[in-house]
Order: structure tokens, then sequence, then C-alpha cells
């Protein structure tokens, strides 16, 4: 069973779902492919339903949150339920290693998997990850440093990048 909440954030709502294993999508509920998503956790994880059992994950997750955004929180630790293919849960696990603060390449997070000539398949992973700001796709640029690629759209990786260099980030 799935349990479900809104979150709100600085950059727009977020729709969360926890398994009873952990957070499976955290995703800004204005993105194109957030139904595609819901129906990929669903077939994975079951139906979605709305229970006090699973409000205390989605109040931790809503609670970190609200700490990052503050400047409070650099790691979360919650729980995370990934809902993807082994590679794709292995490139999100290299995610996890970037520090705060601090970006990658894709061909560096490619030689980090120990592929180094999986650069699209590592975007392409990425590009997957159901579970943003927690599991820090944000933090990986183009080779040349550009920002690319983000399902929240490039204003919000801005935003987060502004915000995990200490500046002020503006988000319009």
């Amino acid at each position: 069973m799935l349990h479900t909440s809104t979150i709100s954030t600085p950059l727009g709502d977020m729709l969360a779902m926890a398994s009873a294993r952990g957070l499976c999508l955290l995703e800004f509920v204005d993105t194109r492919d957030l139904p595609r998503s819901i129906v990929q956790v669903q077939q994975a994880r079951g139906s979605t339903q709305r229970a006090q059992e699973g409000e205390a994950l989605l109040e931790r997750t809503r609670q970190q949150l609200h700490e990052y955004f503050a400047g409070q929180r650099q790691h979360f630790d919650v729980p995370l339920d990934w809902v993807g293919t082994d590679f794709q849960q292995r490139v999100w696990q290299v995610l996890l290693t970037i520090p705060f603060g601090q970006t990658r390449s894709y061909a560096q997070q490619a030689a980090a998997l120990g592929q180094a000539n999986a650069v699209r398949a590592v975007a392409g992973a990425n590009g997957q990850n159901k579970i943003s700001i927690l599991v820090p796709c944000h933090r990986v640029l183009g080779s040349d440093g550009r920002l690319t690629g983000y399902s929240g759209g490039l204003q919000r990786k801005k935003f987060l990048l502004a915000l995990e260099a200490g500046q002020k980030p503006i988000y319009a």
C-alpha cells in the first residue's frame, strides 16, 4: 500500500508517495512526467491510499525538506524505496555520493559507476529518478558545466544549486 501527501516548497508543491519500505516518489506536481511516474510506482508497489500509518514517513520528508530549504539541512535520512531497474538504482546510488554544494558531470558520474562509456545511459537513468532533491540529480551538469536535463525544470535546478552554494536563490 502506498501513502501520499502534497508537500509545499518554495519551488512549488511536490507529490510524495511512500511504501512501507520508504519514499518512492517525490516530484513537483507540475512536471510533465508525473502521471507516468505515479503509474510506475503504483504498478511496482500497489495502489495509492491515504492512511495514517504512512503519515510519519511523509511528515519526516516534509520536515527535512523544510529544513533543507531553510538552509538548515545538508543530508537527508529518509528511507528510500526506489522503483527502477538495477542499473537505474546503481546510478541513483552514485547520485547520493555527490556532496552537498558540489556538482559532477554525467561523465564523472558514469566513471564513478565504473562504466565510463555509459554517459548517455547514466543521463537517461538520472532522468528517470523519481525522488527529486533527496536523490540529487540536480547536482549533475553537462561536461561543459551547463545546466542540462532536470525534470523539474532548469529554473528549479538553478535555484537548488544556488541554495546549496550558500547564495540567495531566486525562483521566478
